[in-house]
């Protein structure tokens, strides 16, 4: 149930932004956790930041025009959503997808809002992204379309103005492309001005790892927290992208067994633990289907079309594909399973129903905007690396990024605690988000 207080900003963000159902769901999650900051921080009403804090200071969307490699002409919609810049230049990636609009630009933005807050860094909050599928296209034409898509988006960019990263469909080629293009418009070696650069032109140790690196440092935190750690537990990691490939990696190396991952068509079940490399070759080198993985890994592994990975039993579940993909009977299936943690690497991968699911049965929940923070929390060192002109080495950057999980984690359960709400990691990552951003806005006037 939401504040009373609460309950009239929702209804007027349904009014504002309808049929944005993600937004929508992004923003009752957060305003169900600060009912209690209200009563001990009137300010904030009075003031009206939390209304102020929903309503984006930039919204832009644009025309991409493009040609394949068939001379044919396409035409796709860009996005870039600036929601808050309060504690420093907006910052958030860009997703190339077919399911990309507004209102999946603004939740992803809304969310960073709070988890780049809780990196403790200077940095605000956007997302952007456009309607464009790069998978089948080649490399000259996804070159073409990222350059139309920079042509209009450079004159928003700037490492004080906002600084764009990758996201889904969006990795180091289509970085390099749209880095390429604002150099080449701007006439200015800008590194600062985008993030997850390749190692050659300005980018950082660790970027690419970062948030599968980092939910597995934030759940490990999790597990300790409860007197346990990863060491022989059967894990499973939903999706095969960056994210989920790096964490499984770094879960591996912290002693977990990941059993199983997946793609958009199915998943695939390894009982003696995913082959790292192969997995790698597969999906970052060869860019192909997980059933190419069961095949070539023979005995033991096998690719279950069209079914969900979460009927796969295991003790700690980390959702890293993307929205909305573990439903209430999926957090059932786990709980049965036996799953004891679950660290979300994509952004808002659980239902509402699903949450409570795990949350009655006392199952540890990292949400994405605690658990996947590794990511944008490089990606702001990657920015402090350009400005100083310095370059760090893998060690120490993985290093800041274990302290930087670390302390998100602390903050989290002490924010919980003081609030009334132990071990709630939902309620803590919002309030302690929400805190610090309202406190700057208050800070910096009604602006």
């Amino acid at each position: 149930m939401l504040h009373e207080r609460l309950e009239a900003v929702y209804d007027n963000v349904l009014r504002r932004n309808a049929g944005e159902t993600e937004f929508h769901q992004a923003v009752r999650e957060v305003l169900e956790s600060i009912g209690p900051v209200l009563g001990k921080h009137p300010e904030y009403a009075e003031q009206k930041i939390i209304e102020r804090i929903f309503e984006p200071e930039r919204q832009i969307i644009f025309r991409v025009p493009w040609e394949d490699d068939r001379g044919e002409v396409h035409i796709n919609r860009g996005f870039r959503v600036e929601f808050n810049s309060a504690l420093g230049p907006y910052k958030g990636g860009l997703r190339f997808h077919p399911s990309v609009y507004l209102g999946i630009v603004k939740f992803l933005a809304v969310e960073q809002i709070f988890k780049n807050s809780l990196t403790g860094l200077p940095i605000g909050a956007g997302k952007g992204g456009a309607d464009f599928d790069p998978k089948g296209r080649s490399d000259r034409e996804v070159m073409r379309f990222c350059q139309s898509f920079m042509t209009e988006l450079y004159r928003h960019l700037g490492e004080h103005t906002d600084v764009p990263a990758g996201d889904i469909g969006v990795g180091g080629r289509e970085i390099g492309y749209l880095f390429g293009q604002y150099k080449r418009i701007t006439n200015r070696y800008e590194s600062g001005v985008i993030t997850g650069k390749g190692l050659a032109y300005g980018g950082a140790q660790v970027r690419t790892e970062a948030t599968g690196y980092g939910c597995a440092f934030f759940v490990e935190e999790m597990l300790k927290a409860r007197g346990t750690s990863f060491d022989g537990r059967r894990v499973v990691v939903s999706g095969s992208g960056n994210v989920a490939v790096y964490a499984i990696e770094k879960v591996s190396e912290l002693g977990g067994v990941v059993v199983a991952c997946s793609d958009s068509s199915g998943y695939v079940v390894d009982e003696k633990g995913i082959d790292l490399d192969l997995l790698k070759q597969v999906k970052e080198v060869e860019r192909r289907r997980l059933s190419v993985y069961a095949d070539r890994r023979g005995a033991g592994a096998a690719y279950v079309a069209g079914r969900s990975v979460w009927e796969v039993p295991c003790e700690v579940a980390l959702p890293s594909a993307t929205q909305n993909e573990i439903t209430g009977k999926d957090a059932e299936a786990l709980v049965r399973g036996g799953c004891v943690a679950v660290g979300e690497g994509a952004n808002m991968p659980t239902m509402p129903e699903g949450i409570r699911v795990f949350r009655e049965a006392g199952v540890a929940f990292g949400p994405g905007k605690a658990a996947n923070a590794g990511g944008v929390a490089t990606s702001a060192l990657e920015m402090q690396q350009n400005a100083s002109r310095d370059s760090w080495t893998f060690e120490f950057s993985e290093r800041r990024l274990q302290e930087i999980m670390s302390d998100i984690h602390a903050r989290c359960l002490e924010t919980a605690d003081t609030y009334g709400m132990p071990g709630d990691y939902v309620a803590g990552a919002n309030i302690d988000g929400f805190r610090r951003v309202a406190d700057a806005m208050l800070a910096l006037g009604l602006i």
